[in-house]
């Protein structure tokens, strides 16, 4: 399997899971079990300066939006609940 790459960091995820990640993203946005992309990027995306915004993953079975962050070349991952848009967990801390 090729690992496509994003800004030289490579994401484990098969193209088919990603699809059925983004169809079960729109449906729980659609039904309101959780909020859109956009406003928890609002929420999030502020609070990183001084980090580029590279790219986001969702769990559907738990709800939970990981976006990605490079700040002087480490990645930081910033887990949001997709329900609440609360951040549940970060990795620079």
């Amino acid at each position: 399997m090729t690992m496509p790459m994003i800004a030289g960091v490579a994401t484990a995820q098969a193209p088919d899971q990603r699809r059925g990640d983004q169809r079960s993203a729109f449906e729980a946005r659609k039904t309101g079990r959780s909020l859109p992309l956009r406003e928890i990027e609002a929420r999030v995306i502020p609070t990183m300066r001084g980090a580029q915004y590279i790219g986001v993953d969702y769990d559907s079975g738990s709800a939970i939006y990981t976006l990605k962050f490079l700040r002087d070349g480490t990645v930081i991952w910033v887990d949001v609940d997709g329900r609440t848009g609360q951040i549940v967990g970060r990795t620079d801390r």
